[in-house]
């Protein structure tokens, strides 16, 4: 009881909701937002009375940090105090659980609105259908539209909408969509910027550009303007046809409409330049992008690297890629491998071992599907600093990869020994050679060559073959 004191709040006489209210509002951890619920419960006694808008509120605040179980026991307290559950309290829980991809957990919760005395409504039912198709769950979805329809909810423009969306997800149906989008005057229903938008999407991601700009040019000339988004859409389809002057274009005509270009699109552009050869291009529409205030997130210089690096820019890409660190996002083992590889073609293979050790003192992680890129990049970079005489480095590298359990392979372990043979490191090749035959590799003439004639000297050759015969039997008993 002690406890329970240190947390009850001193209430004045009479206690509103719209006190508990504006506490509850104040207060930014949800555990104390809590607390003054409860607090303000105890004061029943005196005659306060939670009402919808304040158990609306705490389970506003319970729902915002993924607090869901507890969220709908506040729904229980509601209705075993008689106290009225809104439709929106509801749906604000469905869009809590689509938000973290739980379709399964917003169909429950829209049962349990049914079972209560809360009957959706056609905004209700519309925003479930809308949640079941942004989740993919199509075939759901489709019946769940039949279902409203079936209830004698007639189509308006925003259930029109979700269905033409879910109907452009798939190349199959997007037919289906535009036939629907052409039927909506019939239904008193005049599409929206919406409708032109999702479809231009659609149509843009199939590759059906023709039919995107025309639906385009008809959306203008209905009245109805288009968003950045549809606009983006619009410049990456072009971009991906290679019709990167008229995506140009394009981006010079949305600035014109007041229609300001977002990450995105700016993306999409550098995209397309850089999938073209253009990435001279690309750079300079960065800085444009820059000096307009946006900032470039993780696929802007991913994409812009690619292309660098394809084009075999290799200072270009450095600048970006440092640029990218310095704005605080971390490259990923694909774009360091770029790098790594742009400096092997130059044969500048201690820069490129130094971008390997970089790699491991910034703790990126190596996916299991990019596994086999790992290890193919290790062992050319050992084989090139062998190529260029630096045993040493070839030798710590080696010794890395082992240690991480990276598949040295044959060429690779010939290579080392040749160039710790050329340095007369006797030790050294002898224990990569003993670690090449525990492998399972098997050593070709020119490896027993270096080791007998150019180590121990055609004049210890008898002990060499010596030395040999007991390394590889010994390591066969």
């Amino acid at each position: 009881m002690a406890m329970r004191s240190k947390t009850l709040i001193s209430w004045p006489k009479k206690v509103t909701t719209s006190l508990v209210e504006q506490l509850i509002k104040a207060e930014r951890n949800v555990e104390k937002a809590v607390i003054v619920f409860d607090s303000a419960t105890a004061e029943y006694a005196n005659g306060f009375q939670h009402d919808h808008k304040t158990y609306g509120l705490i389970i506003s605040k319970l729902l915002s940090a993924n607090q869901f179980i507890r969220a709908e026991e506040f729904v229980d307290r509601m209705r075993k105090e008689e106290c009225k559950v809104t439709e929106e309290i509801y749906l604000s829980i469905c869009r809590a659980y689509g938000r973290v991809h739980k379709p399964h957990d917003v169909m429950r919760v829209f049962q349990k609105m049914k079972e209560s005395e809360c009957e959706p409504s056609l905004k209700a039912n519309v925003t479930v259908f809308s949640i079941l198709v942004d989740e993919n769950q199509l075939k759901v979805a489709l019946k769940f539209y039949k279902y409203m329809r079936q209830l004698g909810f007639p189509p308006n423009v925003p259930s029109l909408n979700v269905l033409i969306k879910a109907l452009s997800k798939n190349n199959g149906t997007m037919d289906s969509a535009i036939r629907i989008f052409r039927e909506m005057p019939k239904h008193g229903c005049n599409p929206d910027t919406y409708t032109y938008g999702t479809l231009i999407n659609g149509l843009c991601k199939f590759g059906k550009i023709s039919e995107a700009k025309n639906l385009f040019k008809e959306m203008e000339i209905k009245g109805c303007l288009p968003s950045v988004i549809t606009y983006t859409s619009l410049i990456h389809g072009l971009c991906q046809l290679n019709d990167l002057d008229e995506a140009m274009n394009l981006l010079q005509e949305m600035e014109g409409k007041s229609v300001y270009p977002n990450v995105y699109t700016y993306s999409s552009l550098i995209n397309g330049l850089c999938i073209h050869g253009r990435s001279f291009e690309a750079m300079e529409l960065l800085e444009v992008m820059v000096k307009k205030g946006h900032k470039p997130n993780m696929v802007t210089y991913s994409t812009l690297l690619h292309g660098l690096c394809k084009e075999k820019k290799l200072l270009d890409a450095l600048k970006i890629f440092d640029r990218m660190k310095l704005q605080g996002l971390n490259p990923d083992a694909g774009l360091y491998w770029k790098i790594i590889e742009l400096y092997c073609d130059g044969q500048k293979f201690q820069e490129a071992a130094n971008f390997l050790d970089e790699m491991v003192l910034e703790g990126v992680p190596i996916k299991r599907l990019t596994w086999s890129l790992h290890v193919k990049i290790h062992n050319i970079v050992v084989r090139g600093l062998c190529s260029v005489n630096d045993s040493n480095r070839a030798f710590q590298l080696y010794c890395s990869m082992r240690n991480k359990g990276i598949c040295v392979d044959v060429e690779t372990f010939e290579s080392l020994i040749g160039v710790l043979c050329k340095k007369r490191d006797i030790y050294k090749a002898i224990r990569v050679f003993d670690e090449m035959v525990i492998d399972g590799c098997i050593p070709g003439e020119d490896v027993w060559g270096d080791l007998v004639c150019r180590v121990l000297g055609q004049q210890k050759a008898q002990k060499a073959s010596d030395l040999m015969n007991e390394l590889v039997f010994g390591n066969q008993t």
